[in-house]
């Protein structure tokens, strides 16, 4: 075991704590866990018992790919992938041979292939159900695939391909990305709790195919709910910031559930005016108002016996809450101008991002309303707490934005993955979305997505957490030392291209970034353009 990371590893007695690479710790019997795995394989059966292993290997493998940086920040960067084996043999899983290992972080290109050595896991399984017909390290290769899939940006999967569950003398493991595996999709599925659902086409607001994408744990115990409530009629809330893919996943819920093959409509209640939000919700008779030549159904009776999903439900004014509040009570209205009532054979969604228990206490939202709308509230994280979502959906907005916009982008350079793991992502997914749309745009064909393709819209980077360059060294925060890196001109030159191309071409946040004031930075730009 390499020493750097054995220095790693503390035991806090008094506290009843275990540490390591910072991460909180804990030990459990063998046995006990071998007796548990059993009980989970009868309780749920082989597919949810494998799924719930695969994710929790994923998610710990993912949360290790997070330290690799920072534990070796000047290796090179194959002795910086090898953290996750060593990691994972320090934590008493396995001991990992590696047979060979190949990559190229620009072009998304990986292939590796390791022996395990006493598998705890596939010694558990052996112990408990005997020998079988398929292979049993289910949260090794999750954590092989989450370590290696954030690592480098991109999903990667592994299966084990021989094990001593199925008589081998050793279990042995490949990797590469997972679109290079046959029925990689199913494999996948079980990182992600279930197979991405094709969302049924849009309707009256519109937009195509979408996709739900995540394998998280905050995705996963989202996309749980959905499942849960799906078959019901029951009222559900999506909680979360904006951008977080509220409208997706109701889109999500509404194709999973009995209701799928009827309309899904969505409003966004910010962007109607309050003096027009009666006649969109509930429709306009002929001549109720100057212009209404002809009778107009609302959102409420094109929904009919569908679900009719209301975003931005906290920017509705007090009497356009008791209009909605009436409509759901009772299960029906009139049209404005109308005498007729009408049933309201919806199911309802809602989503914001404002808490409304505290705008009901500030007066803001009738508590009534709330009430009714609270039944089934599910939170959909922030990105940032997500991490392990990214590699997914990178890959999924890189290979849509590169079909819309007929590009041939093989990947994401080195610098571009670290930025966008170590960047906060305030406008979450959405924002994602829009700086891989950007990117593949101002991309040339056969090249990767680079840094200042992406993040070129005045996004404030911090220190990257690892950059790879070429030569395959690992630096992090400042350059490797060697070669043409001692060129003092050379090394300047980059440093103030790299924080223009961070701060969007803004001068004055460059030169914050660089630590010295506008004017040292026009001075050396003159002075870089004197000697170029």
């Amino acid at each position: 075991m390499p020493q750097d990371l054995f220095s790693h590893l503390h035991f806090d007695p008094a506290q009843g704590h275990i540490w390591l690479a910072g991460k909180r710790m804990m030990m459990l019997h063998a046995r006990a866990f071998a007796l548990l795995r059993r009980e989970v394989i009868d309780a749920l059966g082989l597919e949810q018992a494998r799924a719930i292993f695969t994710r929790q290997g994923y998610h710990s493998g993912a949360l290790d790919a997070e330290s690799a940086a920072r534990l070796r920040p000047h290796a090179t960067i194959d002795e910086m992938f090898a953290v996750g084996p060593e990691l994972h043999m320090l934590e008493g899983m396995v001991r990992s041979e590696a047979l060979h290992v190949e990559f190229d972080v620009e072009r998304g290109e990986f292939s590796a292939e390791y022996l395990w050595h006493g598998s705890s896991e596939c010694g558990a399984h052996l112990e408990t159900a005997g020998r079988g017909a398929y292979p049993a390290g289910w949260s090794l290769a999750g954590y092989a695939s989450g370590y290696a899939s954030v690592f480098l940006g991109r999903p990667i999967l592994f299966r084990e391909v021989e094990c001593i569950a199925m008589g081998h003398p050793h279990c042995r493991v490949q990797g590469r990305p997972a679109e290079e595996w046959d029925e990689g999709e199913e494999d996948l599925r079980f990182m992600r709790g279930e197979a991405i659902n094709q969302i049924a086409r849009a309707s009256a607001q519109g937009g195509g195919e979408q996709r739900i994408v995540g394998a998280s744990a905050g995705f996963n115990v989202a996309f749980d709910m959905l499942h849960h409530v799906a078959d019901t009629d029951a009222v559900v809330l999506f909680l979360g910031e904006s951008g977080v893919g509220k409208e997706i996943f109701a889109r999500n819920l509404h194709a999973m559930g009995r209701r799928s093959d009827k309309p899904f409509v969505a409003v966004n209640c910010a962007a109607i005016p309050e003096s027009l939000l009666e006649a969109e919700l509930f429709g306009v008779e002929k001549g109720a108002f100057t212009g209404a030549h002809a009778a107009r159904a609302g959102r409420f009776e094109r929904a009919e016996g569908g679900t009719l999903f209301l975003d931005e439900i906290a920017t509705l004014s007090l009497a356009a809450q008791g209009k909605l509040l009436r409509a759901i009570q009772e299960g029906e209205f009139e049209r404005v101008g109308g005498v007729r009532m009408h049933r309201a054979n919806v199911r309802l969604v809602a989503a914001t991002n404002v808490d409304l228990r505290a705008a009901v206490e500030a007066g803001t939202f009738r508590a009534d309303l709330f009430y009714r709308l609270n039944v089934f509230p599910i939170r959909i994280p922030p990105l940032r707490e997500r991490r392990a979502d990214l590699p997914l959906l990178m890959e999924y907005f890189l290979e849509r934005y590169s079909t819309r916009y007929g590009k041939a982008v093989t990947g994401f350079e080195g610098d571009a993955v670290a930025a966008m793991l170590g960047y906060g992502w305030p406008g979450n997914i959405r924002e994602l979305e829009n700086v891989i749309e950007r990117g593949v745009i101002m991309a040339r064909d056969g090249e990767p997505l680079r840094l200042h393709h992406i993040f070129g819209g005045g996004e404030a980077l911090g220190p990257l957490p690892f950059r790879v360059r070429a030569g395959g060294r690992v630096e992090n925060g400042q350059k490797a030392s060697g070669g043409d890196d001692l060129d003092l001109g050379r090394s300047e030159r980059r440093m103030i291209e790299e924080a223009l191309a961070r701060s969007g071409g803004n001068k004055a946040r460059a030169a914050r970034l660089l630590g010295i004031t506008r004017a040292q930075l026009y001075y050396r730009l003159d002075q870089i353009g004197s000697t170029s």
